[in-house]
């Protein structure tokens, strides 16, 4: 199945779809500026998206293989940002309250779009198992549960293009699964809760982010449903909605090294979760905004001491 989608703006495959990413090897994507290969769930199906995108300007062809096809072509333009209207940040009087390093990388970066997936589950998913480890330790959790659990996407795709196990899979996992994968039993018992809601979560896939469910407890949105679980926090939920709803605005406090970046950035010393929301206030409303530009300018922030080490996962 195949389709077209013009953005009417230039787009970077990379510098969008990036986020989407967990670590080079991913198996579940494959991307360069020029092409995007995604293997996913959909409602109706595995599904395996091919964006072809010639030149920053031009619009994307869009071909889809397996029975979530139909649905894959139907949401790409989300990916590329369809849903991320960029007007009220542009807007002069607002614009102008940005410090100047964003409003420079906004001009250098008008290419970035915020992508949104309308998947709920398997971003989730990721968002735990990098809960309190490095990098390094969740993509290796990530990697090798698709490997002995995931399966091959549909279609003519890229060797080793693959996708996350489905919930149910997860669900089934055996304490000794999850030590083979370096995931101690906190982050386990996380994903299974996870995997029990996943059907529950979905109803929030393709709505707005603010929609409420009806006949829900608490606030009905699919922020206060993540929150319900056990296991999974504001840091999470906000790693989550960055992908499956391209928010905006959530912002992944408790990070360990985002408080960090943005004080070093913006007023030249590191600053904890406090802060940093206190100097992202005024930019309500488009706060990711902010940060992913200030993550494109470069600046690092600085080193101290040793890096986080690695966790022995094989008696937890």
């Amino acid at each position: 199945m195949t389709g077209s989608y013009d953005p009417q703006r230039p787009v970077s495959l990379q510098k969008s779809l990036g986020i989407l990413r967990r670590g080079l090897g991913d198996p579940t994507i494959r991307l360069t500026e020029a092409e995007a290969w995604l293997a996913f769930a959909s409602p109706f199906g595995d599904a395996t998206l091919r964006i072809t995108k010639h030149s920053l300007n031009s619009a994307a062809h869009c071909e889809a293989w397996g029975a979530g096809a139909p649905w894959a072509i139907k949401h790409a333009p989300d990916l590329l940002g369809a849903s991320d209207d960029w007007s009220g940040f542009d807007e002069p009087e607002f614009f102008s309250s940005l410090p100047e390093l964003v409003q420079h990388q906004r001009v250098l970066h008008r290419d970035l779009v915020l992508p949104r997936t309308n998947r709920i589950f398997d971003h989730a998913a990721g968002a735990i198992l990098e809960q309190r480890v490095t990098g390094i330790e969740a993509n290796y959790a990530w990697r090798w549960l698709i490997r002995h659990h995931g399966r091959p996407a549909p279609g003519p795709a890229p060797q080793g293009l693959a996708l996350f196990p489905r919930p149910e899979e997860l669900a089934r996992l055996k304490r000794w699964d999850w030590q083979a994968a370096r995931v101690e039993q906190q982050r386990a018992q996380a994903l299974g809760r996870l995997a029990v809601a996943a059907s529950r979560l979905e109803w929030w896939a393709a709505r707005d982010l603010r929609a409420e469910k009806p006949h829900t407890s608490g606030a009905g949105t699919i922020e206060s449903a993540l929150l319900s679980l056990p296991g999974v926090g504001p840091w999470t939920v906000a790693e989550t909605l960055q992908r499956s709803h391209g928010s905006p605005d959530h912002i992944s406090v408790g990070d360990y090294h985002l408080a960090g970046f943005v004080g070093q950035v913006l007023i030249g010393r590191r600053v904890d979760d406090l802060k940093m929301l206190e100097l992202l206030q005024p930019f309500s409303d488009h706060r990711q905004r902010v940060i992913r530009l200030l993550q494109l300018s470069g600046q690092k922030k600085q080193s101290f001491g040793p890096r986080y080490a690695p966790l022995d996962h094989r008696g937890r």
